[in-house]
Order: C-alpha cells, then structure tokens, then sequence
C-alpha cells in the first residue's frame, strides 16, 4: 500500500473510532484496535499505537467536551489521578502476567452493565450534574488498569458504572474523555519502557484522524437526549461484550 493510502487508511480508523467515542463515551479503543488488525497490524503493535494515539485525540476530545460544557472538574480529578496509577501498573503487570483473565472478567461485566443499562434507559428519571458518586476512585484505579492489561476498558468501566449510579450521561461522556487523556499518557510512557515505538504511520493517522473528529463527537453527545445516550450506551458495552464471547470460541 502507497504510504499515502496508507495513511489516509489510518486517518480514517481514527475519526470512525472518535465519532462512535465521542458521541457514546466509549468504544474508541476496541474499534480502532479491532480495524488496525483487520489492516494487518500485529496485536502488540495495534495496542500501543492505540494508547499513543489517544493521549493526543483524547485530549482534543476532552477540551471539546470541555468548550461544550460536558464535564465536571471535581469527577475528573477523582477519575484521573486514580486511573493514571492503575494504568501505570496496568503496563507493568501485562508485560509479565498474560492478559486472558482480565479479558474474560472485562467481557462478563459489560455484559451484565449492558443488560443493566437497557433496563434504566426504561425509567423517566434524570441524572444529576453535581453528583460524584461513591467509590469513584478505586473505580477510576480498575479501570485504568483494566484499560492497560486488556487493551481497552477505560470508558466502559467508568461510563456505565458511573450513568448507572445517576450520573448525566453527557457529563460523564464529557469527564472520562477528559480524564482518558491522562490516562493514556501514563500508559503511553508505560509503553514506550516496554514495548518501545511502534508503526509511526498508524500512530499519526490515528492522531490526525481523531482530532479532527472530536468537535462532532462532542457535540453529539451535548445534543443526544440522556435516555438515547444510555440506551446506545448499552448496545455498544453488550455489543462489544457478545463479540468477546464469539471470539472466545472461535
């Protein structure tokens, strides 16, 4: 492939991946990983270029959610700094323990959030903005590791968990992406000790492509109702879930 396509191709990967976050608060991770090894990308290498990446579109993602009024500075200081730890020692574990447990506990809870959130997407009531809800930091410490050890996990950890416990949708969408953006530096420096720099091209059409998606992933997440916002939550984390499932015996 001409080193143009290649990466336009990339470029590509990047924004699909940054709308489907931007507008969900998750999945950015698991699709851009899942389409960089459907290019031919070797897993190791699909994985650290992602987190690489999204130290740069997590970060235009977030001031966007910022800019549009989506996050709260008190819920992402209680996420990022716990998440930042867990993802360091995330990057520590996964180079000397495999990651297959972590995947297998990872895919049973989205599947029980998932079912979870289908059902309070039924209800009429609202979240709240000002709420940070309990036990957010040591969720914030799972999550950035589970993130780093499974290659993904971030928003689906903190997202659901957090909506599911009253918070607004938007606002949370806005706070992780804000948060993911430290996150993913602390796991990017992890990398770099570990794995070393991986495909160039891929880590910068990720970054182009992503960055220039994230104003329209922020601003459907403004303008999305709270309750199709949690219902299409739901459908990716048991989407994402069910295709762990198939995988596992395929």
């Amino acid at each position: 492939m001409p080193p143009l396509a290649e990466f336009l191709s990339f470029a590509a990967v990047g924004a699909f991946a940054q709308l489907v976050d931007g507008a969900l608060g998750m999945a950015y991770g698991v699709v851009s990983a899942a389409m960089l090894l459907g290019l031919g990308l070797p897993p190791a290498v699909a994985s650290a270029s992602v987190h690489y990446a999204e130290t740069f579109t997590c970060g235009a993602s977030g001031l966007s959610h910022l800019a549009a009024g989506n996050v709260r500075r008190q819920l992402f200081w209680t996420l990022a700094v716990p998440g930042a730890i867990g993802a360091v020692i995330g990057a520590y574990v996964v180079s000397h323990v495999p990651a297959d447990g972590m995947r297998l506990a990872l895919t049973v809870y989205m599947l029980a959030m998932g079912v979870f959130l289908l059902r309070r997407a039924t209800r009429a009531d609202r979240g709240h903005d000002d709420v940070v809800p309990r036990a957010t930091r040591p969720l914030g410490l799972v999550a950035g590791f589970a993130d780093t050890v499974a290659g993904g996990g971030w928003s689906a950890l903190t997202v659901t968990a957090l909506v599911a416990r009253g918070a607004t949708p938007r606002t949370v969408i806005g706070t992780v992406h804000l948060a993911k953006c430290a996150v993913s530096a602390a796991a990017s420096v992890s990398f770099l000790l570990h794995v070393g720099a991986t495909h160039g091209t891929a880590v910068l059409g990720l970054i182009v492509g992503g960055v220039a998606a994230a104003p329209l992933g922020a601003l459907l997440a403004r303008y999305m109702p709270a309750r199709a916002a949690t219902l299409l939550a739901a459908t990716a984390v048991l989407g994402l879930g069910l295709s762990n499932v198939v995988k596992a015996f395929y």
